[in-house]
């Protein structure tokens, strides 16, 4: 068995058909998608592709799904910027009660016993969490705290939009990146598991998936389609932002 593992796609369809054609060209047996599918341009989009996908699939939650899910039960948290919330309230507007459902049931981690690889734990950001940040530069000592109480031997995560293959004590942790809004070259990233680790980087016609998402009615289309499609952020610009990631 080979898995394909997705994260972080934002509503970024363009983004996210390509993966899927490089995937179906691979003969990929499974997909995990590992959250924050929305929030992003193309919401409905994006869950009527997946919902109509016929590949084996799994799901996991992560902070972007879980700030919409609140929207869609008519809730609002502090924890997203005034600057986003409108744009969050837009995601929702686009959702209904089959998509609150579907996002709701969806667990925050997941275990599967990959061939040649063994057990392997997907969470969104941490096992505990879905909003700590750590990247490849966070010291051994902090990420052992943010998996406290964890065990196990593999772990994938995603939600700071940059990959990483790093060891911290006995356990392997992947970061698959971001399909939707990488932190780095344009493009889509992702993972590919069994029967070894590869991190992957899709092309895809970044003028034609930016003029989609600036004919939708987004209300940060036009940011989008410039900073995070055509010129996303490098990451050794994000990786100083996030400095020790102590967070």
């Amino acid at each position: 068995m080979q898995l394909a593992v997705l994260y972080d796609i934002h509503g970024n369809l363009p983004a996210l058909e390509a993966v899927i054609a490089e995937v179906r060209r691979d003969g990929i047996d499974r997909i995990v998608f590992g959250g924050d599918i929305v929030p992003g341009p193309m919401p409905r989009e994006t869950i009527d592709y997946l919902r109509a996908l016929h590949i084996g699939a799994d799901y996991i939650r992560g902070n972007g799904d879980r700030e919409i899910l609140e929207r869609l039960r008519g809730q609002e948290t502090s924890a997203v910027p005034e600057a986003f919330r409108e744009s969050m309230r837009w995601n929702a507007r686009q959702l209904g009660p089959d998509d609150e459902r579907w996002i709701a049931a969806w667990p925050l981690t997941l275990r599967l016993d990959v061939p040649s690889l063994g057990p392997v734990l997907f969470c969104h950001a941490t096992p505990h969490s879905d909003t700590p940040i750590f990247t490849r530069d966070t010291a051994d000592e902090r990420v052992s705290e943010l998996l406290q109480g964890i065990d196990a031997p593999f772990i994938v995560c995603g939600h700071t939009h940059m990959q990483f293959d790093r060891r911290v004590g006995a356990t392997r942790i992947v970061n698959a990146g971001s399909v939707g809004m990488p932190f780095g070259d344009p493009g889509a990233y992702w993972l590919s598991l069994g029967p070894d680790v590869r991190l992957r980087r899709t092309d895809y016609d970044l003028t034609s998936a930016a003029e989609r998402i600036r004919k939708t009615a987004y209300p940060q289309a036009a940011m989008f389609a410039a900073q995070n499609v055509l010129q996303p952020p490098s990451e050794a610009q994000m990786r100083a932002a996030f400095g020790g990631a102590r967070a």
